[in-house]
């Protein structure tokens, strides 16, 4: 692993698999995972397909850049935001999530990517789209949506789960992911392998202070669905019917409103990425970025 240091101050932690002669594919994590949150073996089955993969942490999670003590008022961001109230002042927003990414690959030298987003890293590589357009060959948005107020809501013990403070106490920390089972695929979660991720993740760093600010982030940012209709990178969606945390009707309304977007919808996904998915994950990842256009997927 290493780490850049961007125009903004703004340090980013990443790891590469693959050559950086190949196409680039850009993995972006979603809402307080690290990068860990892209399993080192779907990184490697994608690099096997002469692919350069970088996946990084996100400001504000794993061994980026913290931004320690920045206080957040998150009533009064959600009052904003959905009930009309005065503006609120935040650290950051997705804009400047989008820009570190940018900035990532600027600094690797990367000429064009394939971004690959999910859950909030799928709503940071709808905004490169829209606000970066020619150093994207492709973008695909997995289980996320538009920022819309009528589509992909979660449901009430998903989003009771997502927010609920994590255990500072490690051994407590590990058992609290097999809560993730309510989001995750019916089919293919396993507790045991939660726990391992968790492990890992919290033994690499814990810091719940930083959630705050990226769902802050996440909310004021808005509704893209205007934007998102100018959108010119080819676009492919993702999403899986077993999703509680964003419905799919998120995955839907994105692929819906982009300009010749297409989509891909998984049995036997929720929010997650399991292992049995990730050979169709892969092999619609490359064929898409490879053909950088339109294309029309069969569901399975």
């Amino acid at each position: 692993m290493a780490q850049v240091s961007l125009p903004s101050g703004i340090k980013i932690e990443f790891e590469e698999f693959g050559l950086r002669s190949d196409p680039t594919v850009l993995l972006v994590s979603g809402f307080t995972s690290q990068l860990l949150g892209w399993d080192e073996g779907l990184c490697q089955e994608l690099a096997s397909t002469g692919r350069h993969v970088i996946r990084f942490d996100n400001r504000d999670v794993g061994l980026s850049s913290h931004l320690d003590g920045q206080a957040v008022d998150v009533e009064a961001v959600f009052n904003a935001t959905f009930f009309g109230g005065d503006p609120v002042e935040v650290p950051y927003t997705l804009s400047d999530m989008a820009a570190d990414a940018i900035g990532l690959v600027d600094a690797l030298d990367c000429e064009v990517v394939d971004a690959v987003g999910v859950s909030m890293g799928g709503m940071i590589v709808q905004t490169m789209a829209i606000e970066h357009p020619g150093r994207l060959r492709s973008v695909v948005s997995i289980m996320s949506t538009t920022g819309g107020s009528g589509v992909g809501l979660p449901t009430e013990a998903a989003l009771e789960q997502l927010l609920m403070e994590p255990p500072d106490n490690r051994e407590e920390f590990i058992e609290s992911s097999v809560g993730a089972e309510v989001w995750s695929s019916q089919r293919h979660f396993d507790p045991q392998r939660a726990r391992e991720k968790a492990a890992a993740n919290f033994d690499r760093m814990f810091y719940p202070e930083g959630a705050t600010r990226q769902y802050a982030a996440i909310m004021v940012s808005g509704d893209r669905t205007e934007a998102l209709k100018s959108v010119t990178v080819p676009m492919l969606v993702i999403h899986g019917w077993d999703d509680t945390l964003i419905h799919p009707s998120g995955g839907e309304a994105t692929a819906a409103i982009v300009p010749g977007a297409s989509l891909l919808m998984l049995d036997d996904m929720g929010h997650d990425l399991p292992e049995p998915l990730w050979p169709e994950i892969v092999t619609a990842i490359v064929e898409f970025g490879d053909s950088a256009n339109a294309h029309t997927f069969v569901n399975t």
